[in-house]
């Protein structure tokens, strides 16, 4: 017992040496940082994020966070960069250097050949007396007291801030750039909010399943046909129509309340007026319907054209929900 207090506590002081180093971040904010956002939100090329170590990981980060929301990045590691990758940058584009340090050699030797190439350079660093502090266009202030890590070692509080500073470059872009959720799901289309803002209703629909019967249509032809389509419904034509709906529930009902079926059709238990939806309509439209008037299955028609039935499990297993 007294082992796991103590693995508490450890895990506790850690994230909360670590949610002291973030919150001091909000006082760094400056000019810089202001500059900085400006600079990059008029880039004309891409952002570039570079660092070695940790840092390096923090930039890849960070670079993903920047494509998926409107700002053009790509990652350059800035041991790589000195032996050849230094190539992939161009005129236009904005460098930021992550280092907590700001004087490691290979930052030492990245910086000057950066700045011969003209471009704006933002530093990212926990050392604001560092080379790479001094020799960029704008800093941005990430030092922390001491790391989480109990030899004040393991980059821990360090790499945090640089994520959260990151983080707060990215919010601030979309902001200016009015991103918003539908801009999201371009840059996200398999997840479940892309999804809900880009699928449609034809995209799902099987028109190998299109269950329909006419309204003279005999009850054995309705059970046969809702049975061999699988959707648990028809619906009902007339002059090719869609007049009615018949679900596996209006037939367990009609049996509830008949002895026979026979002479019975269609039109007699077929429910008249369905809830209608278009091909064009966005899935997540169907979902809301289908949630607000508590049913399983919705005709889809276009123009007064039948075009089949969108079912509720087909909606979930695209993960909408």
């Amino acid at each position: 017992m007294n082992n796991k207090k103590n693995i508490l506590e450890i895990a506790q002081n850690s994230i909360l040496s670590q949610s002291k180093s973030i919150a001091k971040l909000a006082d760094f904010l400056d000019n810089n940082f202001i500059n900085a956002t400006d600079s990059i939100y008029n880039c004309k090329g891409r952002l570039v994020i570079t660092g070695i170590g940790k840092s390096a990981i923090i930039a890849q980060k960070i670079v993903a966070t920047m494509n998926s929301t409107g700002t053009p990045a790509m990652f350059l590691h800035a041991s790589e960069a000195i032996h050849g990758d230094l190539g992939m940058v161009q005129a236009y584009d904005i460098i930021i250097c992550i280092s907590k340090s700001g004087n490691s050699p290979e930052i030492k030797v990245l910086v000057p050949l950066l700045k011969r190439f003209g471009n704006t350079l933002i530093a990212i660093t926990g050392n604001m007396t560092s080379f790479l502090a001094k020799e960029s266009h704008y800093v941005l202030n990430t030092t922390v007291d001491s790391e989480a890590c109990p030899n004040n070692l393991a980059p821990t509080n360090s790499t945090t801030a640089q994520l959260v500073i990151g983080d707060a470059l990215a919010i601030c872009l979309m902001e200016l750039r009015n991103f918003s959720a539908e801009d999201f799901a371009k840059y996200h289309p398999g997840g479940a909010l892309g999804k809900k803002l880009l699928l449609r209703v034809a995209d799902m629909l099987d028109t190998t399943r299109k269950p329909f019967v006419n309204l003279d249509s005999s009850i054995k032809n309705v059970i046969v046909e809702i049975s061999e389509k699988r959707l648990g419904v028809t619906a009902v034509l007339e002059n090719e129509k869609v007049v009615g709906i018949i679900t596996d529930g209006d037939i367990r009902r009609m049996l509830n309340k008949t002895e026979t079926i026979k002479g019975l059709t269609a039109k007699d238990i077929m429910t008249v007026n369905p809830k209608t939806i278009k091909s064009t309509d966005m899935v997540v439209d169907a979902l809301n319907i289908l949630e607000d008037f508590s049913i399983t299955q919705l005709v889809v028609v276009d123009n007064g054209e039948y075009k089949g039935v969108i079912h509720l499990h087909d909606i979930l297993k695209e993960g909408i929900i």
